[in-house]
């Protein structure tokens, strides 16, 4: 029974979501918002199933150990389903307007938040591969979910082909580690690889490279990116919201479940390779970047420098602790919803997807074009936006750990950055707008775009308090 009370946030997600799967084939499609609304409620009341059944600060393990409740989770937790509320409010009205499948876009969606909560909670390989299956079927789903789109279907074939491809790698490592340790746990697996030599030191190495490919490939890095482009243009962009914000908090916690908690005792060698693949993402996700027109391949290339940024980090953190790669995830998940949601804002009776749909954005909306230069300035890196801060964290990180050169050359990769993000800001306010027709939205989602948007510049000003708690859900662990 005590099991159940430390897995309860995530019975309360699965079995509100199977009662709104249900509840969404009685109504008729003037009624839909129910769903929509059901479904809110349902991240609300599982965040306040984390809060409630969580003890902040304590560690509990549950069903032999496998499943583990303690600050990162709980934090990571309650990140992911703010981020899907975010998800959710955005994308009602393009959703609605194009036919989507709606209750199943909630449904999926919902499904998605089960399996990311999974992943930052596992302490065992079982778990985790449970969890990352449990978010990634229902993800290649939706990515195909407007049939009627060839591009959205040859996004979803694609990322499902090589999205099954990445997870038989990743088993494929954990194999081997089972092979080797005799245990599935977490802890056991990190004492035993401390111990390993010769031939058996060897052949963990070996686990150790198939896994960070699966790592890799769920966060779009160098040279496993190829999915992104093309499935962040394919998929609906509330599709692409989803992919590119939520998700990559889950990714951050399989990575730091796998390398801090089973493979500690590898830091050595797994930094070295996540250096390898920064310094390649940092450059190939930033000059390819400059050339896209399209905004939503923009925002694929400029991810994939970002995950960059991200495992410059990790591969510090054994030196200086997770506290910033946790920080930067977040604040660029934050700002990611930011951006997207300002596309789906834009995207009324056409899809908002070229540079071009951005002209004159200034005259027609200016506080919308404010949003969206906040937006910008963060993923460039200009102060005083949280983006800034996010990035000098790393790079202050980089400098304590003796990396001065790395972080130099993560410094002149961004300037290359800014060029594309400024971009952005030139065309919404010193080109004349294509069209006179001035976006409109819900009270509801102008409200909470603009608290998204003003907590971009607020977490800039102050960072103190959100950098604080990433910082400290880790001293326990470090």
């Amino acid at each position: 029974m005590e099991d159940l009370w430390v897995i309860m946030p995530e019975i309360v997600l699965a079995s509100m979501a199977c009662i709104g799967l249900i509840l969404d084939l009685f109504l008729s499609k003037k009624n839909r918002v129910i769903t929509y609304l059901y479904s809110q409620l349902t991240l609300v009341v599982t965040a306040v199933a984390c809060w409630h059944f969580t003890v902040y600060g304590s560690t509990t393990t549950a069903f032999s150990g496998q499943f583990v409740a303690d600050p990162f989770a709980q934090i990571s937790k309650l990140v992911i389903l703010i981020m899907m509320f975010l998800i959710f409010t955005y994308s009602r009205a393009y959703t609605r307007d194009r036919n989507i499948a709606f209750g199943e876009f909630h449904s999926l969606s919902l499904f998605c938040t089960l399996g990311m909560m999974f992943l930052v909670s596992a302490n065992s390989l079982l778990m985790i591969y449970l969890g990352l299956e449990l978010l990634s079927l229902p993800l290649y789903a939706l990515v195909a979910m407007q049939k009627d789109s060839r591009n959205a279907v040859e996004a979803g074939m694609k990322y499902f082909i090589l999205g099954a491809l990445a997870s038989g790698l990743m088993l494929y490592g954990m194999s081997l580690l089972f092979g080797l340790s005799g245990s599935i746990q977490l802890n056991d697996i990190a004492t035993w690889v401390h111990g390993a030599q010769g031939g058996q030191l060897q052949v963990s190495l070996f686990a150790l490279i198939f896994i960070i490919v699966g790592v890799a490939f769920k966060l779009g890095a160098v040279p496993f990116h190829m999915w992104v482009p093309d499935v962040y243009q394919g998929a609906p962009t509330s599709v692409t919201l989803m992919v590119g914000s939520a998700p990559k908090v889950a990714a951050f916690g399989m990575a730091y479940r796998l390398l801090h908690d089973a493979l500690p005792g590898l830091s050595a060698e797994w930094t070295q390779i996540l250096m390898v693949l920064a310094v390649l993402s940092l450059a190939i996700g930033n000059i390819l970047a400059i050339a896209q027109s399209n905004i939503k391949r923009l925002f694929a290339y400029s991810t994939i420098a970002h995950v960059g940024f991200l495992f410059l980090g990790l591969l510090v953190a054994p030196i200086v602790g997770y506290g910033p790669a946790m920080y930067y995830i977040v604040t660029y998940a934050l700002v990611a919803a930011a951006g997207f949601g300002i596309l789906l804002m834009l995207s009324q009776g056409y899809e908002a997807e070229r540079l071009e749909d951005l002209k004159g954005l200034a005259s027609k909306n200016p506080w919308l074009a404010f949003m969206m230069l906040l937006v910008a300035f963060s993923l460039a890196g200009v102060p005083p936006t949280v983006g800034f801060y996010a990035k000098f964290m790393v790079l202050n990180a980089l400098v304590d750990a003796g990396m001065t050169w790395l972080a130099a050359l993560a410094v002149v990769f961004s300037v290359i950055g800014a060029y594309y993000y400024l971009k952005i800001v030139r065309v919404m306010y010193f080109e004349q707008p294509e069209n006179a027709i001035a976006p409109v939205a819900s009270v509801d989602m102008r409200i909470i775009l603009s608290v998204n948007g003003l907590a971009i510049l607020g977490f800039g000003l102050f960072p103190a308090p959100l950098f604080m708690i990433c910082q400290n859900i880790f001293s326990s662990g470090l």
